[in-house]
C-alpha cells in the first residue's frame, strides 16, 4: 500500500508539472501577442529567452515520466496517463515554441513604419489560447466532453487564420512596400494555428487516457461540421462512398 501511495504521489506531481507549464505556454502566447501589438521589444525579448525556462521544465518532466515507466511498470488507465504524458509535454514546448516564434516577429519589425496588425490577430491568439486552457482543464477534470469540443473549435481557428491571410494577402497586392511587415504578420497567424493544433493533440490524449481509445478527434469533428452543413448523415456519405468504391471495382 505504501508503495502504491507513493506511485499515486508521483502521477499527481506528474499532473502538476503539466498544468504548470501549460499555464507558462499560456502566459507567454500572452505576452507575445501584446509585445506585437504594442511593439515592445523588450517583451518580446523577455518572451523569446523565456522560452529556455519551459525548455527546461519539458526535460524534467519527460525524466520524471520516463522513470515512472521504468521503476513503476503502470498498467491499464496509469499506463495510459504516464504515456500520454510524454506526448502532452511535447505538444505544450511546442506551444512554448510559437509563443517564441511570434515573439521573434515583433523583434524583426523593430524599427520599421509599423502598422498595427489586423485586429483578428489577437483574437485569433485568444481563441487558441483558450483551446490549450480548455485541453488542460479536460485533463484535470477528466472531461471527455471538454477534449471533444476543444477538437471541435480548431475549425473556428482555423477558419479566422484563412481569414488573416487573405487580409494579409490584399494588403500586399496593394502596398509594396508593407509586403515585409504583412509576411511577417502571416507567420504569427500561422504560429497560432499550430498552437490550436497542439492543443487539440492533447485533448486527444486526454481522450485517450479515459476511454482508452485513439481517435482523431479534430478530424472527425470537422466531417461531422461539413455533413451537417450539406445536410447529411455522415453513415449515409461512407455508405455512398463505399458503395461507389465497390462498382469501380467491379466494372469491366
Amino acid at each position: 500500500m505504501i508503495i502504491r501511495r507513493n506511485f499515486e504521489e508521483q502521477l499527481s506531481e506528474l499532473q502538476e508539472d503539466l498544468i504548470r507549464l501549460g499555464r507558462f505556454v499560456q502566459e507567454a502566447h500572452g505576452k507575445a501577442m501584446d509585445a506585437l501589438v504594442r511593439q515592445d521589444l523588450a517583451l518580446a525579448k523577455q518572451v523569446i529567452v523565456d522560452d529556455d525556462f519551459a525548455d527546461d521544465i519539458t526535460f524534467g518532466i519527460m525524466a520524471r515520466t520516463t522513470q515512472l515507466l521504468a521503476l513503476q511498470q503502470p498498467m491499464a488507465r496509469d499506463l495510459r496517463f504516464v504515456a500520454a504524458s510524454l506526448k502532452i509535454v511535447t505538444d505544450l514546448e511546442r506551444i512554448g515554441d510559437h509563443a517564441s516564434d511570434i515573439g521573434k516577429v515583433t523583434r524583426s519589425l523593430a524599427g520599421q513604419s509599423y502598422a498595427k496588425p489586423p485586429v483578428d490577430l489577437p483574437q485569433l491568439s485568444s481563441m487558441a489560447c483558450k483551446m490549450v486552457g480548455d485541453a488542460l482543464h479536460s485533463f484535470v477534470q477528466h472531461d471527455i466532453k471538454l477534449a471533444v469540443q476543444v477538437a471541435r473549435d480548431d475549425d473556428a481557428v482555423d477558419d479566422l487564420c484563412e481569414e488573416i491571410q487573405r487580409e494579409m494577402m490584399d494588403v500586399m497586392r496593394s502596398d509594396s512596400s508593407r509586403v515585409e511587415q504583412a509576411t511577417r504578420l502571416l507567420l504569427a497567424a500561422r504560429a497560432l494555428e499550430r498552437v490550436a493544433d497542439h492543443a487539440t493533440n492533447i485533448a486527444e490524449q486526454v481522450y485517450y487516457v479515459e476511454t482508452g481509445e485513439l481517435r482523431p478527434l479534430a478530424r472527425e469533428e470537422h466531417n461531422h461540421a461539413l455533413f451537417a452543413s450539406l445536410g447529411l448523415e455522415e453513415s449515409d456519405w461512407k455508405t455512398h462512398q463505399r458503395r461507389s468504391t465497390d462498382n469501380g471495382q467491379n466494372s469491366p
